[in-house]
């Protein structure tokens, strides 16, 4: 999950001096994060430093973060008039400082290990346009598939598109891997799944660079697992809620794996934390494809020098 955050005093200091989507734009103060993060943790892949809805800023929709509540749609999707004026554009003109940061982190980490990119789901940011923000119960953006479904496909389709020619922006700047995060895809039942979401993203994951290892991802996500595989991705990511052995099994053993420590156990002692890791790896039974990763995002209440011994923990008991 993406390494530079709250709970590390360099991003903090970064942080008290510019705001978050500022950070964003500007290629250097990414790339700072993202290096810092990656060097000081001992990690195995650099996350470029980012946000998930990136893509809806050139939309004119009205973003925006706000303090202790998170991001804001202002002028959220309720018709096919709102997706009609949706405002359209190229990723590489209007995205292109995320393309210069994966640029710039390469030359930093000199190949030492791979830059990882990445995309929220069309559900995902679909969602957002449609909520207006954070939802417990996903009304608006339930209501929009099963009232209007042509209306809802239609707004897939335009996030498709921008999504697909996201991740190959950052492909072609130098990420060695990309990962699609479907944070609220869980919501959904396995038939809601199956016809409003499974072809918009096998469309998706097909349209992105050939031979680029995908990571597909989702939150709440282990009744659809199957389905998830069926739509595609190099590697499943699994939140901390399934026994990853049993996930792994479900989805076969020809697609790669990542997860699934639960983020609050990092709260926990250095022992606790490395009894959960020895667990968790022995689910994995030696078997090759499995990327060790939490089950969601740190925690900002993290102590750093857990996230440090959880890596030297994963590097020790992984040796072969």
């Amino acid at each position: 999950m993406r390494q530079a955050g709250r709970y590390m005093p360099e991003y903090r200091r970064v942080r008290e001096r510019h705001g978050f989507i500022e950070m964003c734009r500007r290629p250097e103060l990414a790339a700072e994060v993202t290096v810092t993060a990656a060097e000081r943790l001992g990690v195995d892949g650099a996350i470029i430093f980012a946000d998930l809805l990136l893509p809806l800023l050139p939309m004119d929709v009205g973003l925006r973060y706000d303090p202790g509540d998170g991001p804001v749609i202002e002028r959220r999707l309720e018709s096919a008039q709102d997706v009609a004026r949706l405002k359209s554009f190229s990723p590489a003109e209007e995205l292109g400082f995320v393309a210069e940061a994966i640029r710039m982190v390469r030359s930093a980490l000199g190949g030492r290990i791979p830059v990882i990119g990445f995309a929220g789901a069309p559900f995902t940011l679909a969602s957002y346009l449609i909520e207006g923000g954070a939802s417990r119960n996903y009304l608006r953006t339930k209501r929009l598939m099963y009232r209007e479904p042509a209306v809802w496909h239609a707004l897939m389709g335009r996030l498709i598109e921008v999504t697909a020619d996201y991740l190959k922006l950052q492909v072609e700047a130098g990420a060695e891997i990309v990962q699609l995060f479907d944070s609220w895809v869980g919501t959904l039942g396995v038939d809601d799944y199956r016809s409003y979401v499974l072809p918009h993203v096998q469309a998706l994951l097909a349209a992105v660079t050939p031979g680029v290892p995908i990571i597909h991802f989702g939150t709440g996500t282990a009744h659809l697992l199957e389905l998830m595989r069926e739509a595609g991705g190099s590697v499943i990511g699994v939140d901390w809620r399934p026994d990853l052995g049993e996930a792994w099994e479900r989805l076969g053993f020809q697609v790669g794996i990542q997860g699934n420590l639960d983020p609050v156990a990092l709260l926990a002692p250095i022992p606790e934390i490395q009894r959960r890791v020895k667990a968790l790896l022995g689910r994995v039974a030696g078997r090759s494809g499995h990327i060790f990763n939490l089950g969601h995002g740190i925690l900002p209440e993290t102590p750093v020098d857990n996230v440090r011994a959880l890596v030297e923990m994963v590097h020790e008991f992984s040796k072969r």
